[in-house]
């Protein structure tokens, strides 16, 4: 059973969680307010947090290249899960969440349009992330969670690739082969 004490510091440690994310990421503020008013919707807390991550931040810890291509991954899966979940909705929802649903769509479009073209041809071949219960409640609760860390990370990793070619294009050719 859940104490109030619980609940209360559990609470603390989410705004503390949000505030942080929201100085020094990209999830726009807007996002992580549609993202809460989404969570409000859905799955309560207490069943969200069960130890057990849709999308596995242990993966996260490898090179560059299989970052970003697990990263576009994930961001396709977001796509399919959260398109399920409007699909789902029913018509006398509120609007608000129909709306909410469709902003946190098109930034996840957004982002995998303009920053992961190339590993979406790579996925063609890959079906990791085909096996999400995306019909599932809990799922889509806790995934709708964990979108704020997996959003910036594919954002910063994506600044990073655009920085790494930069110092490449201005670093002096000394070297060359005879």
């Amino acid at each position: 059973m859940v104490t109030a004490a619980m609940a209360r510091t559990t609470l603390c440690v989410c705004v503390c969680l949000l505030a942080s994310q929201v100085a020094t990421s990209h999830v726009s503020e807007k996002m992580n307010r549609t993202i809460q008013n989404l969570l409000q919707h859905y799955i309560p807390a207490r069943e969200r947090f069960n130890r057990r991550p849709v999308f596995s931040r242990e993966l996260l810890g490898t090179k560059l290249e299989a970052k970003e291509l697990l990263l576009s991954a994930a961001l396709q899966t977001y796509e399919e899960l959260v398109q399920h979940m409007l699909k789902e909705l029913p018509g006398e929802e509120s609007v608000d969440v129909r709306a909410d649903l469709s902003y946190i769509l098109e930034r996840v479009q957004h982002l995998r349009r303009f920053r992961f073209q190339e590993q979406d041809k790579l996925l063609d071949g890959l079906h990791t992330f085909r096996h999400v219960m995306v019909d599932n409640e809990l799922i889509q609760s806790k995934a709708l969670w964990e979108l704020p860390w997996l959003y910036e990370e594919a954002s910063s990793l994506a600044n990073k690739r655009r920085q790494r070619r930069r110092r490449k294009a201005k670093w002096p050719r000394t070297f060359q082969a005879h």
